[in-house]
């Protein structure tokens, strides 16, 4: 049960810190462009490849930091970082096609999924 509690606050942190960095980004550089969400994940990305590796390499460390920070705040601070970390963890693996296959697949299914719920969201 505390593992939950974890994850909570650290979502709760990342949740707040997705909208206030995502606010500032867009009202210094405007909404013409997603930049706000792009800082967001490239960010959320050097965030999720430094916890987890600088987790793994500390052992000695409470496992209560995994779900505080790369599942509770990066999780809610955006989910772009996991598909980018999962992507490298298989490549790293030599598991090049699976990779791809993943990859190009959240990609082209993601936007197809995307358009999906529009469309359901339209015809009700």
């Amino acid at each position: 049960m505390q593992k939950y509690f974890y994850i909570a606050v650290g979502g709760a942190f990342g949740s707040i810190a997705r909208y206030w960095v995502g606010s500032t980004v867009a009202s210094r550089l405007g909404t013409k462009f997603p930049y706000g969400t792009f800082v967001i994940n490239l960010t959320a990305c050097v965030l999720i490849g430094f916890s987890l590796t600088f987790l793994a390499k500390r052992t000695g460390l409470n496992p209560a930091w995994r779900f505080l920070v790369p599942i509770g705040f990066i999780g809610a601070y955006s989910t772009f970082s996991t598909y980018e970390w999962e992507t490298l963890s298989t490549l790293r693996s030599g598991a090049f096609l699976e990779a791809s296959l993943y990859a190009l697949g959240s990609l082209i299914l993601g936007l197809v999924a995307t358009w999906l719920g529009v469309v359901i969201a339209e015809a009700i």
